[in-house]
């Protein structure tokens, strides 16, 4: 390692088994997270090799994606996802693995559970068929998506052959303004530098807002990282990171804490490590931020209005689709756009503090009449929680609907989706076209923006309902 390093090197270098004649490396895994839509073709093509799984138990296999949120969900809810969900538990059983099955107390969105467990760790590299994998590196780990056949090859040895990306460090300098969340400094973000921006580089997120913001802030600013273009988004561990660590089910404890946190306190950037990319962003700058296009580089301020593709450069004929795929007319303003539904969940904005900022605007308020509202909880756990809060009454008085813990509707895998023609304000992570179901338009916002879409019946401007 050189003298000076990132904390992406200090976590990346220890871990490199061996480099390999074509410049890539063989990288070792310590965390394996699987989920029941990614693995189920790498375990049948381990059955047909006669391999076993290298290290079952520091696998972790998760319940999550095309599973039913409805109250009372069993495996038959939703009748498609019943071969996934039955397929990884009993792969789970074969082959001696964790599993987070549907009724657990600690099952959710494995980007959500495994921070909040400590089965995700500072200084760790861990790794999971889905490319929002990147959320867990808010604690400090390389942590990052991988295909099917690369599943399989984890499972079978633990290791993964893979290239080390560059280094690229953003900085968030100053005090977001009222009505501004971690969300919001994501889609700014990405808006500025396009989902190329970060292409082939692991992203460190650094500044003074960052270092004020919460874990669950920071997850969500790494949870967009992969729509920023990097595979890895880190932030350095610091007291925050331990705090909200101590005490989870698969943390070190006593003797083993003290070692690991003397260990995880020298991981920080040193002050002279260079990057070979950095962007810096004063957030007094961000206004809160809403998505019109069919990329998460579609974003403007929610102040705004639709650009005009005469003004796209190099970009007319994708804003050109995307404002006819959006039923939207250039130069009109966003605010005001009426919408169909409203969802608040997903591993981007599904954590206890995304639905606290969403209640508060709700509190004493009505969702708007034609409007469908749901909230659901990125975990068993979060869901405790709100309910411990009251935040579950909060929400059905306002007419949201309280669900399981489950991706939802964020990819339309599951029976929660949007309907062809239909608009949706959404906490989640991509606007894709039929990205939440055939048609169906998704504009991406903050939690507490979603609250207010959902009471106004149209996209409005968080500020305004907070006085």
């Amino acid at each position: 390692m050189a003298a000076t390093a990132t904390l992406f090197d200090k976590v990346w270098e220890p871990h490199v088994v061996a480099t390999l004649p074509d410049g890539s490396v063989l990288l070792h895994i310590d965390r394996h997270l699987t989920h029941e839509m990614t693995s189920a073709r790498a375990f049948e093509n381990l059955r047909a090799a006669n391999r076993s799984v290298r290290n079952p138990e520091i696998t972790v296999c998760v319940q999550d994606h095309i599973l039913s949120t409805a109250p009372g969900r069993d495996d038959d809810s939703y009748d498609r996802g019943t071969p996934f969900i039955r397929a990884l538990r009993q792969n789970a059983r074969n082959y001696g693995i964790r599993l987070f099955d549907i009724d657990d107390p600690e099952q959710g969105i494995v980007h959500v559970m495994a921070p909040e467990l400590g089965v995700a760790l500072p200084g760790l590299t861990a790794v999971c068929g889905d490319s929002h994998t990147c959320t867990i590196g808010a604690v400090g780990a390389v942590a990052f998506g991988i295909g099917t056949s690369e599943v399989e090859h984890v499972l079978a040895t633990q290791t993964l052959v893979t290239r080390k990306p560059r280094r690229m460090r953003v900085v968030f300098d100053g005090v977001m303004a009222p009505g501004v969340s971690p969300k919001d400094l994501s889609l700014y973000l990405i808006a500025r530098i396009g989902t190329a921006g970060g292409t082939g580089h692991a992203a460190e997120y650094a500044g003074s807002a960052i270092r004020a913001m919460s874990m669950e802030g920071r997850m969500t600013v790494c949870n967009m990282s992969i729509e920023l273009g990097s595979r890895i988004g880190m932030v350095a561990p610091d007291d925050t990171t331990f705090d909200y660590l101590s005490g989870t089910p698969y943390a070190p404890k006593g003797e083993m804490w003290d070692r690991a946190l003397a260990t995880w306190r020298a991981l920080p950037s040193d002050e002279d490590a260079v990057f070979d990319k950095e962007v810096r962003i004063d957030v007094a700058d961000v206004a809160p931020q809403i998505s019109w296009g069919n990329s998460p580089q579609d974003v403007i301020g929610v102040g705004d209005v639709i650009p005009d593709p005469a003004d796209g450069a190099d970009r007319r004929k994708s804003w050109e689709r995307a404002i006819d795929y959006m039923g939207l007319q250039p130069g009109t303003p966003i605010e005001g756009l009426p919408i169909d539904k409203a969802f608040i969940g997903s591993c981007t904005n599904s954590r206890l503090a995304d639905l606290r900022a969403a209640a508060r605007i709700l509190d004493g308020r009505k969702v708007a009449d034609g409007v469908r509202a749901l909230v659901v909880p990125g975990s068993a756990s979060v869901k405790r929680a709100a309910e411990a809060e009251g935040l579950d009454t909060v929400f059905r008085r306002a007419g949201f609907d309280w669900r399981e813990p489950g991706c939802s509707m964020c990819a339309g895998m599951n029976d929660d989706h949007v309907a062809p023609g239909e608009r949706c304000i959404a906490t989640t992570n991509r606007n894709f076209e039929g990205r939440q179901g055939p048609g169906s338009r998704t504009h991406l916002a903050s939690p507490a923006m979603v609250a207010a879409a959902a009471v106004e019946g149209r996209i409005a401007d968080v500020r305004k309902l907070m006085g």
